[in-house]
């Protein structure tokens, strides 16, 4: 197998799994559509990516030395997680209800995936696969590779909800679903706790 095909399959396996990100996107999908998730889709991607590029320039070393600054990055994601769980679990499930909600956004995409403990331990793993000695060539290899695989990976979550928002045509329904969504960003916070 070529070295692309195993980063390809390394990023489809951490970036199509559930995951905090995924089910925002799948919410996302089906209360605005395809085409309105796509803003969190792009920026969800972009953010991985640059991630990953800085681990695999430095900051590894940085989070290394300074323990307590990913502790902060831990505990600041999971608190991020927590508040938009409650979000989900306290929205009135209406689509009709004009400037009430708006998609997230692309830059809400990106601080996810800073916040998302699942990204970090990706981003630590797949540069220690397959850029361990800091090679630049490999580091931008594995980032170009990453930010397709992310962005389809994640767009396939949006695209299921929208698949799912012609069965959620009512507020009742709507409610439910979000509240499911809630339930499963708590359970995603429970295990990045434990694992």
């Amino acid at each position: 197998m070529s070295l692309i095909m195993s980063m390809a399959a390394f990023a489809l396996a951490t970036s199509i799994t559930p995951g905090p990100v995924n089910v925002v996107a799948l919410s996302t999908g089906a209360r605005f559509g395809f085409a309105a998730s796509q803003k969190h889709v792009a920026g969800a991607a972009l953010g991985f990516t640059l991630l990953l590029v800085l681990i695999g320039l430095g900051l590894h070393e940085l989070l290394v030395r300074w323990p307590a600054l990913t502790l902060g990055i831990q505990w600041g994601g999971v608190a991020f997680l927590l508040y938009m769980a409650y979000k989900l679990a306290v929205d009135d499930g209406r689509l009709d209800a004009q400037g009430t909600t708006v998609a997230p956004s692309m830059l809400y995409g990106a601080i996810m995936q800073w916040l998302n403990p699942k990204a970090w331990l990706a981003c630590v793993a797949g540069m220690g696969l397959f850029a361990a000695q800091g090679e630049a060539t490999r580091v931008w290899q594995l980032a170009s590779v990453y930010l397709v695989v992310c962005y389809l990976s994640v767009a396939c979550w949006a695209y299921v909800g929208t698949f799912l928002r012609r069965y959620l045509s009512n507020a009742r329904g709507m409610r439910l679903f979000n509240r499911a969504m809630a339930l499963l960003l708590v359970i995603s916070v429970v295990y990045l706790l434990l694992a």
